[in-house]
């Protein structure tokens, strides 16, 4: 499976972004979705994820009320809408895909990583 994630930009804060990542070559709709985040000098950290139907929904607590995921399994794309955003969000975000169990959904192992997209908030 390829994931090509895009959508970052530089956003003042408060302003909204909303990234999308498409897949190719597999199964899109077998897997679970997740959008994990990485900035300077820290660890990557888990964002939200969605599961193979888009029934259920996961938010980190930094992000819960702001953003939302979901998906579109005809399009084979994964998206996150990013609303009232904050300089703390500034990261580099990762889509990853993954046969994910729900109690391991914010740590995985998610199988297929993409190359992330640069979100920049500025204050």
């Amino acid at each position: 499976v390829q994931l090509q994630a895009s959508g970052g930009g530089l956003v003042q804060a408060g302003g909204s972004l909303r990234l999308s990542c498409a897949a190719s070559g597999g199964t899109f709709s077998s897997y679970t979705m997740g959008w994990f985040r990485q900035a300077p000098g820290k660890e990557r950290e888990f964002v939200a994820a969605i599961s193979w139907s888009g029934v259920s929904t996961f938010y980190a607590d930094t992000v819960k009320g702001r953003f939302t995921i979901s998906r579109d399994n005809v399009e084979n794309t994964v998206y996150l809408q990013m609303n009232s955003l904050k300089p703390e969000d500034t990261a580099v975000y990762y889509c990853a895909a993954g046969f994910v169990p729900t109690r391991q959904i914010k740590t995985g192992p998610y199988d297929y990583w993409g190359q992330g997209t640069q979100v920049t908030v500025s204050s």
